[in-house]
This record gives structure tokens, sequence and C-alpha cells, in this order.
């Protein structure tokens, strides 16, 4: 009966791939100059990282909250690929103010600044550092560990799997796509023979484990004080996190492909692939008769072989490695994807030049040599440095949630409304991974101090860097001073000035008077907004809020307009305070302006819409 099933299954397998295959752009495709990948193949170039994780998450989550470890890396799954929703509204919004790729870097820079954005820079950097250089040598003891091979010449061959993996991103991207789908044609074949074999050998013991597991999980979280339950969730959720690693580099790869639709069905097909295959995997391996102590390093490969043989188990034990071999590539595409948005936006162009495949060649060079550096440096000794992964993944989805909230809050959802989620629930998200970073912090001191330590040096040269090449430096010197907005109105005849607030989108202004001036307060992370006439006064908004350097230009024309009277205009809010907080509470500011300026009028009016009859 077994026999017959795998054998269907595998004809249907390769039959279903041979027509796959057949498909014009599958991967990739040429459009306006340069190639593009699909959706696919962004996610399968993602999905070789969170593959890897299924060989020992397990384990190590077993490890440390016991039987539970089948719930919670379900449960893990479930929350970490819903939470990837926040993730694509993250990349709609890039797209909308025009930028592509850069992921966490370029989103925490839009909302928050140079300083916020180094930090990521720093937590994810290390991620793909660590991603790189532990793969690597994981690869190499998977694949040799039937061998008596000398630590000397396993760390020769860790390094030059990493240079064949740079010498891949530069041949391009589409010999790259092409690579990695291969293997996930023989991932995908091993992964459903293993699950189904596994499901077709799991007896009543199996299934008493697998209850067992789900009561453990409820007697845990079960202590009678809400606090104490809060935090054994947070212990088991940061034990089974790192199984999901990854998920970020999809965002941050968004600049391979044309729009942020092709993220979300990225994320979609992580969700029903590896959100699945993990907690499957891991639930028949640790319901099955294995002593866990003594197959905590080759517990799926030891489960393979026990369910279909010795042949099997060595497949699993090539995919182990060839998976891990590919996470390296995840590395590479996703560490140059952000390296040259950073270049792109501080004028770094020598390393941004690709050569005739398209490919950032120079980057994955520096790369490769970097990574190899690291594994001479640590000898493949890297236990510390494993901490300050899980670390960096869970920095990086605080910033990533913190700065979607902190946007929302400020521009809504008015501008763009093909896709938002829930911000609630978004707040949920952030509480339960600060939770996480806190408690990951406090068990493992270690790699947080080598953590708080390579992100310091990262923010500090960032800085240096940004101090005198941030583009947002330029966009302030397009900006002008309150005494030019004093002078034009002060040559002005009429006693009544008017001073408009407008947004920096608004529409063009058609009459100039004299006795007006139009503002408008811009982020010059986001640009110079265009002057729409010469009473139009742009100054820049940064390090205070908009009311406090409203007041701030409201005083300078109090004393230098003394005698005038003065009418200060600003528009009827049409956005909904619940879905743009920051509206309601610019009203109530605006509200305190008259006991201030008790000499100015206030005027907030809706000028309605110009009546252009019936045909």
């Amino acid at each position: 009966m077994k026999t017959i099933v795998l054998v269907l299954l595998n004809v249907s397998l390769i039959g279903a791939f041979f027509i796959l295959l057949r498909k014009t752009n599958l991967l990739y495709y040429s459009q306006g100059g340069r190639i593009w990948l699909t959706w696919l193949a962004v996610a399968v170039i993602t999905l070789m990282d969170e593959l890897t994780s299924v060989f020992y998450a397990p384990a190590e989550a077993y490890r440390f909250i016991g039987p539970s470890a089948i719930f919670f890396i379900a449960f893990t799954a479930v929350f970490i690929h819903y939470m990837t929703t926040r993730l694509v509204e993250i990349a709609e919004i890039l797209e909308f103010h025009g930028i592509f790729g850069g992921g966490v870097y370029s989103f925490s820079y839009l909302v928050l600044g140079p300083v916020v954005s180094f930090v990521a820079v720093a937590s994810i950097m290390v991620d793909y550092i660590l991603t790189a250089c532990i793969s690597a040598v994981s690869a190499v003891e998977n694949a040799t560990s039937f061998f008596a091979f000398s630590h000397s010449f396993k760390m020769m061959t860790a390094i030059t799997i990493v240079w064949a993996i740079a010498g891949l991103n530069i041949i391009g991207i589409k010999e790259n796509a092409r690579f990695t789908f291969s293997v996930f044609i023989f991932a995908t074949i091993i992964f459903l023979n293993l699950i189904v074999s596994g499901f077709l050998s799991m007896d009543g013991e199996s299934l008493t484990r697998l209850e067992q597991a789900v009561e453990h999980a409820g007697h845990r979280m079960n202590t009678g004080s809400i606090f104490s339950g809060y935090g054994i969730f947070i212990a088991s959720v940061a034990s089974c996190v790192l199984a999901y690693s990854g998920v970020e580099s999809v965002l941050q790869t968004a600049g391979l492909v044309r729009t942020w639709r092709e993220i979300g069905r990225a994320y979609i097909f992580l969700a029903v692939t590896v959100g699945v295959v993990t907690p499957v995997v891991a639930a028949l391996a640790l319901s099955a008769p294995i002593d866990f102590r003594a197959h905590e390093g080759d517990l799926i490969t030891h489960y393979a072989t026990m369910i279909n043989g010795v042949p099997f188990g060595v497949a699993v034990a090539i995919l182990a490695s060839l998976t891990l071999i590919m996470a390296i590539n995840t590395a590479f595409v996703a560490s140059s994807e952000l390296l040259e948005r950073v270049a792109e936006r501080y004028g770094f162009s020598w390393l941004i030049t690709p050569n005739r495949n398209d490919s950032l060649y120079r980057i994955h060079l520096i790369n490769a040599a970097f990574f190899s550096v690291i594994i001479l440096i640590t000898r493949g000794s890297q236990m510390i440095l494993a901490d300050m992964y899980a670390l960096g993944l869970i920095a990086s989805f605080c910033i990533n949630m913190g700065s979607l909230i902190i946007y929302r809050y400020f521009m809504g959802t008015k501008e763009i409304k093909p896709f938002s989620t829930n911000r609630f629930v978004t707040v949920v998200f952030l509480v339960v991974f600060l939770s996480c970073f806190f408690f990951l912090a406090w068990m493992k001191p270690h790699g947080t101090e080598l953590w708080a330590t390579i992100t310091g040096i990262v923010l500090l040269a960032g800085l240096m860097i940004a101090k005198r090449r941030a583009p947002e430096i330029k966009a302030a010197e397009q900006s002008d001073s309150q005494m030019d907005m004093i002078l034009h109105l002060s040559e002005s005849v009429d006693p009544e000035v008017h001073i408009y607030f407008r947004r920096p989108r608004e529409e063009a202004i058609k009459q100039v008077r004299q006795n007006e001036a139009y503002v408008t307060y811009f982020n010059p992370r986001r640009g110079a907004p265009n002057r729409l006439s010469s009473n139009h006064f742009r100054f820049v908004a940064e390090r205070r809020s908009v009311y406090q350097h409203m007041v701030d230009l409201l005083k300078v024309v109090e004393y230098e307009l003394t005698g005038r009277s003065v009418v200060v205009h600003f528009g009827w809010p049409m956005s909904s305070w619940l879905d743009r907080i920051s509206i309601g509470v610019m009203v109530f500011n605006v509200m305190r302006l008259p006991k201030q300026f008790p000499r100015f009028k206030f005027e907030i009016y809706y000028p309605g819409q110009v009546y252009k009859g019936t045909n």
C-alpha cells in the first residue's frame, strides 16, 4: 500500500513539474530594458532559507519547551505568516513613494529617519552574515558527517561554497533563479515523500503523543496568573520563531519585481508551502518513538531513515546540505539589494555599478570576502553568534511593525487604499515581538552584547556618512526661510495679510496676491515639494511636530508684522480621525492657537466643489 501511494505521488509530481517548466516567463521576463523576477522566483529564493530551519528548529524547540513544541511551532507558523500581510502593506507603501527594495531599511528611513534605519541595517545584515556563515559550515558538516575529514578541510570547503554562490550571483539573476528552482523541485519531492510516508507510518501511540503535546501546552499556559502565562507564551514563541526566519527577505528583494502585488503572491506561496511543511514535519518527527537527546543534531534525517530506510535518509541529508547552501544564496541576494539601496541613497555609485549580466558583482565579491573572514575567525564555532541571529531577526520585525503603526497614524489609508491591514492587530504583533526581543536579550546576554556592539558600530559609521552625503541635505537646501515670507508680506500695502497652510501634494495655486502667503511643511526625507507660485513658501519640518513649527512661524509673524491684521487659514480636514488619528490630534492643537495669538483671525473652511451643470 505504502509503495503504491509513493509511486503515484512521485509520478504526479514529475508530471506537474514537467508541465510547469514548459510555461513561458515562469521565473523571469524582460521588460523596459532589464530582467524582472516573477513572484515564484522571489518566493523560491526565500523559501530555501526558511526550509533550512526544518532540520534544526523542531529539535531545538523540543529541547527548550518539551512536547508543547509541536503546538507552538504550528502556532508560530500561523502567527508569522499572518504577520507577513503587514510586510505586503509596507511594500505597497514603499512603491507609492517610488521606493523599490530595501525592506526594513527603506521603510524605517522613510518613517523614522536615518538613525533607526541604520539600526535596521545592522540588525538585518547581522542576520545575512550569520545565515551565510552558519549555513556554509552546517552544509559541510551535514555532507561530511559519514567521513573523517579534518577541521581545516571543512573550513576551506565552507569558504569554497561561499565563493561558488558568489559566482552564481555574479553570472546573473536569471541563472540564479533557474538553479534555485531546480533545488526547489528536488526539495518538493523529498519533503512530500517524507510527509506522506510519515502519515502512513503513524500509529495510535503517535496520535496519543500529539494529543499529549496539546495538553502539555495548555498545562504550561494555565498558570493561574495572566502575567506568568504571558511570559510562558512569549518564551515558547521566541523558542520557535527562528523556524520561520527569512520571511523578511521577500520584502528586502522587492526591487527585483515590478509591483508590490508580486510580493503579496510570494508571501501567500510561502504561507501554503513552508508555513505548512515545517509544522507538519515537526509534528510527525516529534510524535515518533525517537530518543530526542541522542538525535538533536540529526532528528529529521534519523526520522526519514526510520520510516523509509537508509537510502531515503541519505537523500534527506543531501537535501539538508543543498538547502543550507541555497540559504547562503538568499543571504547574497537579499544583502545585495539592501546594500544597493544604502549605496544609492548616499551616492556610492561605484559600488552598485552592474556588470553585463546586470549583477552587483562588487557587492557580491565584498560579501564573499567578508563571509570568508568571519568563517576563518570563528573557525566554524558560532554558538554565541547564533544568539545574535534571533535578536537581529526580532529587531527587524519590531522596527517594521513600529514604523507601520507610525506611518498609518499620520497618513491613514486615504492615499494608499488597495491593501491595508487592521492597526490594532499590528499593535499586537509589535507587543509580542518586543516581548520576544527582551526575553531573548535577557536569556542570551553574550549575543545581546555582540548585537549591540555591531549595531553601535554600524550606527556610528552610518551617521558619519549621512552627515555629509545624506540626500535630505539637498532637499533641505531648497527650503525657504521665515524671513523670505515676512519680506514678501511686508511689500504688500494691504492692511490685512493672509497665511494659508497647505499640504505638500495639494493642487496648484491659481491666483497670486501680494498680501497672501502659502506655507507647506515637508519632510526632507521625502524630498522638497514643487514651488507652486512666488508666494508659496516651503519649510523643513523635522525633529519637532508640524504644530510646533507652525507656532514658531506665527510668533515671528506676530513680532515682525505688528500693526497688520493677520488671518490664518486651515483647510477642512477630510480624513476620518479614526483612520488617521493624527487628524484629531492636529485639530485639537489648532484649537489652542487663538489663545496663544489673540490678535490673529483663524479660519478652518471647506471651499466646496465647483458646480459644472448637467448636459
